[in-house]
């Protein structure tokens, strides 16, 4: 049989897979000892070069103590009440106290000081004495926020006072008067049964 159909064998060729020369690997040690030098130094420079952050603390100059006792005016004097269960309170001279909320201490502050004399008109802001009297188990975060509320209207109580003049002809100079007193037993019965 000549030229019969048997069957042919054909040789696929195997593809993807070459022989591949071997890489050869080079070492590499990476030495940290000067960057862990440079890493110090800069740190140091740092810390040497800036100025530490003072503490969020709340300046109080106090005057010192004087045992004289002092006769004010009771229309000059302003008075906040902070109760036990931190409600706030205020009355002028000897009216009775009357409730008052955080947020209306400023205002209040400002509405006192900036008072007209009725005779002159002028501001009569610089007469005005503030005294804050806090029970004892009052909550001192209210305390500092009153302390606060004060501070910010001695902004607006000063700009106007600086409007007026002196009799030098400059601007009038803001004198301030604070005070920080123990709550008396008549003020706490007061202030006790106050809504």
């Amino acid at each position: 049989m000549a030229g019969g159909g048997g069957a042919l064998s054909v040789e696929r060729a195997k593809r993807g897979k070459k022989k591949r020369k071997k890489m050869k690997r080079v070492g590499f040690v990476l030495d940290m000892t000067p960057l862990v030098d440079i890493t110090f130094l800069l740190l140091t420079f740092f810390m040497f070069t800036t100025t530490m952050a003072a503490p969020q603390v709340m300046e109080m100059s106090m005057p010192p103590e004087i045992s004289t006792d002092i006769d004010v005016a009771a229309s000059k004097l302003v008075t906040v009440f902070v109760r036990e269960d931190n409600r706030i309170f205020y009355s002028q001279g000897v009216e009775d106290p009357q409730p008052v909320e955080l947020k209306d201490i400023r205002a209040l502050s400002e509405k006192q000081h900036l008072r007209k004399d009725p005779a002159t008109g002028k501001i009569i802001g610089n007469e005005m004495i503030v005294a804050l009297k806090p029970a004892e188990n009052a909550n001192y975060g209210i305390v500092v926020n009153i302390l606060d509320n004060l501070n910010v209207a001695e902004i607006a109580i000063s700009n106007e006072i600086a409007k007026e003049l002196d009799e030098s002809g400059q601007p009038s100079k803001r004198k301030r008067r604070f005070t920080i007193a123990p709550i008396s037993e008549e003020e706490i019965v007061k202030i006790k049964d106050l809504q």
